[in-house]
């Protein structure tokens, strides 16, 4: 590594590759990191090519730099604003004893209780 990246910093750079796991970005002469696929965009991604395209121009934040293995790793993702969090409706929620008809009340009772009813029916 020519120059000396460091967690935090936002830089530009240029990928270099594509692979099912993530992009390759070049950063310098020398120096290339990889964008994991979790950190391209918010949400899913299935295809790192439906986001990102070799030679593409891309701004990514170093989130690690292994000095020993020389690993950098990048997000795009880190850099994007947070899409809002889905909207849930604001009906209160219901207790499950709540969907149960009042008439099903006598499929709740015991077995035993069950076994004495049809024993009476099926001696008439």
């Amino acid at each position: 590594m020519t120059k000396t990246y460091q967690a935090g910093d936002t830089v530009s750079g240029k990928v270099t590759g594509i692979q099912p796991y993530g992009a390759f970005v070049a950063l310098d002469e020398q120096t290339q990191g990889l964008v994991h696929i979790s950190e391209i965009t918010h949400g899913y991604v299935k295809e790192v090519s439906e986001y990102l395209s070799v030679g593409q121009e891309v701004d990514v934040k170093v989130l690690e730099v292994d000095e020993k293995s020389k690993k950098i790793s990048l997000s795009i993702r880190a850099l994007q604003e947070q899409p809002p969090a889905a909207q849930r409706s604001e009906k209160p929620k219901q207790s499950l004893q709540s969907h149960v008809n009042e008439n099903d009340s006598e499929g709740f009772n015991s077995l035993k209780d069950k076994m004495q009813e049809w024993i009476k029916r099926s001696g008439q």
